[in-house]
């Protein structure tokens, strides 16, 4: 046998020591045939699970007519699904693109533009202490993390930032810096912590959006999509956002980006502003639409805030009264469990859970297991995830209690 050779592939992460291959449903397996229940879906991007079969028949028929065409010309699946898009978010327009993180750099671009229509200068936009935006200059720059910063300085100038579910800094922002045009908001933080912004403090921000004439742009990357219970997650407040990024979850897998605006700020962007080579392609496009109706035809925005609450009351059964254990924070089938202490370790101790499977999670934030299984997980399944979470969990609590006695 020829001896493994090092590895070429750029050493940016951190890989688990298994190669995964191929996938059914809520469950993977990796190349040497062990079993894994997902509970990450990919960071939030496998939304219907693993070879669904009206998925794979969509993008099947897609590759055999069309993938890729450029945006020289239009693109019927673009109409298709922006039309969807705004009929479910009660925007205007959408521009597509292929990440989330080009979703977010538009929108700063559109608020910046935005200021420089009105006449301000060096326009500012409002940020949050932990917020996770992406890892482009300017995003990284509205990201609340100095870990992920360090490093790439001198970072992108114009952001403002305050703590989350706290209007007083908001007006106080608003009192302070006349060049503010933007407030920028993540539903519910995903790489923070699972951190929701409260439904009243999202109302509230529309109202002083409202009246200092700001846009209001809430980024749906990793909560949006029916992730929650409802299609984005501000949606729980009944208010609706100026500017809305989306991707992960939007085709279940095939990269996508898009970020819709209404009003002025559908408005800002016009020929020569913005663009891209492969966003909005039409195979991109197809998977989105079919996403879509399976969401809608197989009720699975329902079935995430039933089996959410289920893995949820499963989690606080089982860990609520453990010491170490802080608390359970998140909305649908988005999930955050706080421990008092780093357990970093746990990803890799879930993925030896038992001998019949492993489990794949994630730990955010060094104290936080998050959770964002497929939305077609199904109650019984939810089930397994909490007994084997709740062993690991609760093994790794026990031990460092026993080291710190």
């Amino acid at each position: 046998m020829n001896a493994p050779t090092a590895s070429h592939v750029m050493k940016t992460y951190n890989n688990l020591p298994i190669f995964l291959s191929h996938g059914q449903g809520v469950w993977v397996w990796d190349e040497a045939g062990r079993k894994y229940l997902d509970g990450l879906a990919g960071i939030a991007v496998n939304t219907l699970g693993h070879n669904h079969p009206r998925l794979v028949a969509a993008i099947r028929d897609q590759v055999g007519k069309l993938m890729h065409s450029s945006n020289i010309y239009k693109i019927r699946h673009q109409e298709t699904l922006a039309d969807k898009l705004v009929q479910l978010s009660g925007m205007d327009d959408a521009f597509f693109c292929n990440s989330g993180l080009e979703a977010n750099e538009a929108a700063i671009k559109i608020a910046r533009k935005f200021g420089h229509d009105r006449g301000i200068d060096r326009p500012e936009i409002i940020v949050y202490e932990n917020a996770f935006h992406g890892r482009s200059i300017a995003t990284l720059s509205a990201t609340g993390n100095t870990k992920v910063q360090k490093g790439f300085e001198p970072l992108v100038e114009g952001f403002v930032r305050v703590p989350l579910n706290d209007l007083a800094a908001i007006e106080r922002v608003a009192a302070e810096r006349p060049s503010v045009v933007a407030v920028f908001v993540e539903a519910i933080q995903g790489e923070g912590g699972i951190n929701p912004a409260r439904i009243e403090y999202l109302q509230g921000l529309r109202r002083i959006c409202d009246v200092q004439n700001w846009l209001l742009m809430i980024d749906e990357v990793q909560c949006g999509t029916g992730r929650t219970g409802k299609w984005f997650a501000h949606q729980w407040a009944g208010i609706v956002p100026d500017v809305m990024p989306l991707a992960k979850g939007l085709a279940s897998g095939i990269p996508i980006g898009a970020v819709l605006a209404r009003g002025e700020a559908a408005q800002v962007l016009g020929p020569g502003n913005h663009g891209t080579t492969f966003g909005g392609n039409p195979l991109a496009m197809r998977a989105a639409i079919e996403t879509i109706a399976i969401i809608e035809d197989e009720g699975l925005m329902e079935n995430a805030d039933l089996v959410g609450h289920r893995i949820a009351s499963g989690l606080q059964e089982a860990l609520g009264e453990r010491p170490g254990f802080n608390e359970i924070r998140g909305r649908g089938l988005m999930l955050g469990v706080e421990l008092a202490l780093p357990c970093a370790d746990l990803v890799q101790k879930a993925l030896a859970y038992s001998p019949e499977f492993g489990l794949l999670i994630n730990v955010t934030q060094e104290r936080v297991v998050r959770l964002l299984p497929p939305l077609i997980m199904k109650p019984a399944e939810a089930d397994l995830l909490v007994e084997g979470l709740a062993q690991v969990i609760g093994a790794f609590l026990a031990a460092k209690q026993t080291r710190a006695a």
